[in-house]
């Protein structure tokens, strides 16, 4: 007897010693954002960042983790998710999300969401309570009231930035120029979100309110798995965002989790995917990466792209080029 509790003693501390270290790394979105907007996701990543920390620090899972950084964000006005996303044609907010968990590959996502708060957390129900993965329109409605979540007003999705983007996209008609379309103003953008748990295991997540002025029924990157997010154990998880039509067709996220696959350090495997669409489509985007040893990629060829990670107690950030600032992170 004392000899099977010594060795399940033993294996206990060894599987503690070898445990991962819990990395949390989000974006609030890439393109040509204007400097009144710095402040603005500065603080909006960092209280994101830390939302999506606390679960992992608590033991809770990847899953969970992106999705709580993602919620943060879609309840922040200055990025293109939830309250603060863009306008279709209409006037109207319609949302798209996805979460992708790499220890099974099972995915959820849902696109043209009207009524609700928060998309992100619909596609994670799909993911854990759907027999499908994606889900739009009226049937992601449908599931949602089914599986409890609550409606709200759709005008109270509407912040004023969006109503004048949407006003200034209409006299100018530059469409697609940037997420939000705005000359002096832009600067909201797709946000997402990439962990890994103490287990080794990897999550995604990514929520948007697409581009604005988009034709009514449009859906773009987002909930596409492979294009805006990518998750696998044995590889590592990506989350992208900028211009939506061409990150769909050059399926970015999968395009950086297969350099990686083939050998390809996650930093380089992010710039390389991404400087390549750019080279190819003319287009402009961002995307962070995890390897499943916890390295991280972070590049964009827009303007800028906030972004931030926590790892071994500190929070590092940044929004330009070649910018990374930290902080010290405190446990509560």
């Amino acid at each position: 007897m004392t000899y099977f509790k010594t060795f399940w003693t033993l294996l206990f501390i060894v599987k503690g010693y070898f445990a991962m270290e819990p990395i949390i790394l989000i974006h609030g979105g890439a393109g040509d954002i204007s400097d009144s907007r710095v402040k603005g996701k500065f603080d909006g990543v960092k209280i994101a960042v830390v939302a999506g920390h606390k679960i992992l620090e608590q033991g809770g899972s990847a899953l969970d983790a992106v999705e709580a950084a993602v919620v943060s964000m879609e309840n922040d006005e200055n990025f293109n998710a939830g309250y603060g996303s863009v306008l279709n044609l209409r006037g109207e907010v319609a949302m798209e999300a996805s979460i992708m968990r790499g220890e099974d590959l099972n995915v959820g996502a849902v696109t043209l969401v009207k009524d609700f708060s928060h998309p992100i957390s619909i596609a994670h129900k799909v993911l854990t309570d759907s027999p499908h993965s994606f889900l739009g329109g009226e049937g992601a409605k449908l599931f949602a009231l089914e599986k409890g979540f609550t409606t709200v007003p759709p005008e109270s999705l509407i912040s004023e930035n969006a109503k004048k983007a949407l006003e200034e996209f209409l006299q100018h008609g530059e469409f697609g120029r940037t997420e939000i379309g705005m000359k002096n103003e832009a600067g909201v953008g797709t946000v997402g979100a990439v962990a890994i748990d103490k287990h080794g295991h990897i999550a995604v997540a990514t929520s948007t309110g697409g581009m604005n002025g988009k034709a009514v029924g449009r859906i773009g990157d987002t909930p596409l798995i492979g294009s805006g997010t990518y998750a696998d154990d044995n590889v590592g998880g990506v989350s992208t965002t900028g211009h939506g039509e061409s990150i769909l067709k050059y399926c970015l996220a999968h395009s950086i989790i297969k350099l990686m696959e083939n050998g390809t350090d996650a930093a380089t495997a992010t710039r390389e995917a991404v400087t390549g669409m750019t080279d190819r489509l003319k287009n402009t985007a961002g995307a962070i990466t995890l390897s499943k040893s916890g390295d991280v990629g972070i590049f964009f060829s827009s303007k800028r792209m906030s972004w931030a990670y926590i790892k071994s107690n500190k929070i590092y950030y940044g929004i330009e080029h070649n910018q990374i600032l930290e902080e010290d992170y405190i446990s509560k």
